[in-house]
């Protein structure tokens, strides 16, 4: 196993910075403050899930799902040489689709480092025959086309021994030892560290693992058994760059110190997984929702089920129309290349919104509750209703909270009749051409 290099003078600075804020009540800087109402206005973003995984095919979590022990594992980074990776080809395709940021797996579950880092030589430069940096490439050409970029860091960690208590998953590999939490903890501030000033400014932080340390009766978690030392951790994050965004996939309400919540694979408030967060954890920050293409995180050569262009486009009208942004996931290929499908799906749904845009972006979530057959985001006094179901015939708006002056058809001046009741507004849409996948009313209201 590769031995964990702790450099004194990195860890001083981790030290003071820790010591002089921990314990202090968090409140967001202006430029924090400036950056969530950003966030909340770019409404979909690419989830990049990439790693020495990829090259098993076999998706992000096949380290622990198969088993695989510590030395077995530590052959995969000697096959890992992404050449055909082309940082410019990927976000030009980010713009094309529509999206406005990034968020890419800096270290995954199984340890494995994919930057130029100090703290392990088991990462991409060290220890691969590519020897390149793939964020900080991708970092230069997020610059360079104007696209934000967030950090994806596990953690849960299957490969470090300092990771210790072991948490729920990972128990199978043979070859992992006992370690002292404390320096694990001193092991990631060092690597976030790096990552917040050797790859410029950044959107933030993604985090992910917290449930490995917690309880699980089958319906909830339940508190962690370890201190995972978030007010450290949160405000170094802060202090050395006080306009990053953080989030923690812990499917919890919001901890002091995160500036935005995720949900993994649910709108805000469902909880079709079984592990999603209530509706009444939601917290009064930003919102995400993050939903692969297919079935799978990390490359999976075998996975079939990829999402119809309808699917997607229902998917991220529906985030919006509950004031979230849509986090889609791809998991690249080993060679470096974005898998033709999933680009041919981004495509797609960038074509929608250069013509739908305004009706997602910059938009709030709509007066009415969202629902199977239809959903509204809203703009100031223009509500936008997008029906999903293609035979409607009249549509009923229970306790529509304003008064309406007009309803016509998206980027059109064809009147849509309506009437108002004592039991709410009728719309009557059974003369109306429907799109297959989503038609737009527009309702200006008085």
């Amino acid at each position: 196993m590769k031995k964990i290099t702790l450099l004194f003078l990195t860890c001083s600075l981790i030290l003071l910075i820790g010591e002089s804020t921990q314990g202090q009540s968090y409140t967001p800087s202006k430029e924090n403050l400036e950056a969530r109402e950003w966030f909340k206005e770019a409404k979909f973003g690419l989830f990049i899930h990439w790693g020495v995984y990829s090259v098993l095919g076999d998706g992000e979590w096949v380290m622990n799902n198969q088993n695989i022990s510590i030395d077995a594992y530590e052959k995969l980074p000697g096959f890992f040489n992404p050449v055909k990776f082309d940082p410019k080809a990927w976000v030009t395709m980010v713009k094309n689709a529509g999206m406005k940021y990034i968020t890419i797996t800096s270290r995954h579950h199984d340890g494995f480092s994919m930057f130029d880092t100090k703290m392990t030589d088991y990462n991409i430069v060290d220890d691969t025959p590519y020897g390149k940096d793939v964020l900080k490439m991708l970092a230069e050409e997020c610059r360079a086309q104007g696209i934000k970029l967030f950090f994806y860091y596990s953690l849960l960690d299957w490969h470090n021994d300092d990771y210790f208590p072991r948490g729920r998953t990972g128990n199978g590999i043979d070859g992992r030892e006992s370690g002292e939490w404390e320096k694990y903890i001193a092991f990631m501030k060092g690597q976030l560290t790096e990552l917040l000033t050797n790859y410029g400014e950044i959107g933030g932080i993604w985090f992910d693992g917290h449930w490995d340390q917690m309880g699980w009766d089958g319906e909830h978690f339940s508190d962690p058994l370890v201190n995972w030392h978030y007010d450290e951790i949160y405000s170094l994050i802060h202090t050395l760059q006080p306009q990053a965004l953080i989030g923690n996939n812990h499917h919890l309400g919001v901890i002091p110190g995160e500036d935005f919540q995720m949900f993994e694979k649910d709108l805000p408030g469902k909880n079709t997984t079984g592990w999603g967060t209530s509706a009444d954890q939601i917290g009064n920050v930003p919102l995400e929702v993050c939903e692969t293409i297919n079935g799978s995180w990390g490359f999976n050569l075998q996975d079939r089920r990829h999402k119809s262009k309808t699917e997607l486009i229902h998917y991220l009208v529906k985030a919006a129309a509950y004031g979230s942004n849509l986090l889609l996931n791809v998991g690249p290929m080993p060679s470096g290349e974005i898998q033709p499908e999933h680009q041919q799906s981004l495509s797609e749904m960038g074509n929608w919104l250069k013509i739908y845009g305004s009706t997602v972006f910059g938009t709030t979530r709509g007066p009415i509750a969202p629902n199977d057959q239809y959903v509204t985001t809203q703009n100031a006094k223009t509500v936008y209703l997008h029906l999903f179901d293609p035979n409607a015939q009249h549509l009923y708006l229970e306790e529509f909270p304003n008064e309406i002056a007009s309803i016509t058809r998206y980027h059109s001046d064809k009147k849509v009749p309506f009437q108002k009741t004592k039991f709410g507004i009728i719309i009557d849409v059974k003369n109306l051409s429907k799109d297959e996948i989503d038609t737009v009313l527009e309702i200006k209201l008085k």
